[in-house]
């Protein structure tokens, strides 16, 4: 109970002097670039695709980005390897598969993991329209955090090749 008021003594002139200070908010100088955007913070599924590459600076720019991704038709038990950069898709039969955004940790950052923002779009017998299945991100070592639900494919994310500073 002793340090309280000692704190409050040494709390008090910092108070004093920070209320003495200019009385008027400084103007802002119009010379320089006014920040509008906010970082991004928040897991992967809060961050919007386009603010991932600017998180560290250096990795390597998201449309140079290239995902692999796994394809399973469970019906007959083939499987395909998908590379696609963000914004591309790939049509296999019934399927549309569409990247948005792939995501890697940084080498010094510890769990390592790897995402992509992906949507599935499968044509049902008899249509001609495609209605989506999935929407959101995949995780490569945390499968069952998202899950494409269908009884018939499936899509998982296996790499996300990008750079970062320091990276040979």
């Amino acid at each position: 109970m002793a340090r309280a008021p000692a704190l409050l003594g040494l709390a008090a002139p910092a108070l004093f002097l920070l209320a003495s200070c200019g009385e008027e908010a400084a103007e802002p100088d119009p010379d320089l670039p006014v920040e509008t955007e906010q970082p991004a913070t928040g897991s992967p599924a809060e961050v919007a695709p386009a603010q991932l590459s600017k998180q560290v600076e250096g990795a390597t720019p998201m449309e140079e980005r290239i995902a692999t991704l796994g394809l399973i038709n469970k019906r007959n038990n083939v499987t395909q390897d998908l590379e696609l950069r963000p914004g591309e898709s790939q049509e296999i039969g019934p399927v549309i598969v569409r990247l948005s955004a792939c995501e890697r940790t940084a080498p010094w950052e510890m769990p390592q993991e790897v995402g992509a923002f992906v949507q599935v779009e499968v044509q049902n017998r008899g249509s001609e329209e495609f209605t989506r299945i999935f929407s959101g991100w995949l995780f490569n070592n945390s499968p069952s955090l998202n899950v494409v639900e269908h009884p018939i494919y499936d899509v998982w994310v296996k790499d996300c090749a990008m750079n970062f500073p320091g990276d040979e």
